[in-house]
């Protein structure tokens, strides 16, 4: 009977032992299938991200895909921003480098979609797009206004050799705003205390949480008049005696863009189409805008995914006892 009890007893050990095994190579088979899978999609990560590196940065440019005569089309379709907020001076001007670079392009379209945004840079467009125009003179500039092309985006499409819009676009904007909220009645009625210590009287101008001072509306009223003047000039130095200067078309008003073409605003009705296949002569078009946002996101999105996935995998190695 002790002999039976033992035997039984080994028994269990032994189908215990087995059991065990056979889990932990199942653990370790799970393992490295894990580890591989891991390894194959940073490998796909970074084989799509140097694809698409290389087409932000021109790398894969329109010579080497043999496109042959085309007409470059760069989109502004976001607020001008800086780079990591909307579309920059600095993708615009990459855009148009490649595109004059390009012996293939035959003429040039800025599609603008956009409520306009920093006039730094879009006076930086604006400068960039003259520049280049006065260098490359046998290449012709057109914007064209889709449904909006505002304020800054407005003076952006001032500096092209020709704008054309729709009848319904929305045109003009010709204006500078700053805007901002006032908390000080909420703080009080909170019983808020508002502590500030500056080395400048005119340090907190405009401070959210104080009372606004006249000098400081002044001062700012001042300082936006000038950045207006300069709007002003840049769209009277585009336009040229296009222009049919009336006492609003500097208000900072927008137009539908049947009106704007009777106020001298635009040149004419059409779109991106249109403009290539009449005026510029070259039905193909080719897409040079330069989305640095997106490469952003993307690399963002890859070191996130890098990260996480590097967590997962020592939470793993933790939790199966790996030290």
């Amino acid at each position: 009977m002790a002999d039976t009890n033992k035997s039984d007893s080994g028994k269990v050990v032994w189908e215990r032992d087995l059991i065990e095994k056979l889990a932990l190579e199942s653990v370790k088979e799970q393992r490295r299938k894990r580890r591989w899978s891991i390894f194959f999609r940073f490998l796909l990560f970074g084989y799509l991200f140097l694809l698409l590196y290389m087409a932000m940065n021109g790398n894969m440019s329109t010579d080497n895909l043999n496109v042959g005569d085309h007409t470059a089309l760069i989109a502004i379709d976001d607020v001008i921003m800086s780079k990591d907020k909307g579309i920059s001076a600095d993708q615009v001007a990459k855009g148009l480098k490649n595109a004059y670079k390009d012996k293939s392009t035959k003429g040039i379209i800025l599609q603008i979609n956009s409520p306009g945004g920093s006039p730094v840079q879009s006076a930086r467009i604006y400068a960039e797009i003259r520049r280049l125009r006065k260098e490359h003179k046998d290449i012709p500039v057109y914007a064209v206004i889709g449904d909006v092309g505002a304020s800054g985006a407005y003076y952006v499409a001032a500096a092209a050799d020709e704008i054309y819009a729709n009848e319904s676009s929305i045109v003009g904007s010709i204006g500078v705003r700053m805007g901002e909220f006032g908390f000080v009645d909420a703080m009080q009625k909170l019983g808020v205390e508002r502590r500030v210590i500056t080395s400048g009287k005119s340090k907190v101008s405009l401070d959210p949480f104080l009372p606004l001072k006249d000098d400081d509306r002044a001062h700012a009223e001042k300082m936006l008049s000038e950045v207006h003047q300069q709007f002003i000039q840049a769209v009277r130095d585009g336009r040229g005696d296009r222009l049919n200067e009336s006492g609003e078309i500097f208000s900072g008003l927008y137009w539908s863009g049947a009106t704007a073409k009777s106020m001298g605003l635009i040149d004419g009705f059409g779109d991106s189409r249109y403009v290539a296949t009449e005026l510029v002569g070259v039905k193909k078009v080719v897409d040079f805008t330069v989305r640095e946002n997106a490469l952003d996101r993307l690399v963002s999105k890859f070191g996130i995914g890098v990260g996480t996935a590097f967590t997962r995998l020592m939470e793993t190695s933790s939790s199966t006892g790996i030290r």
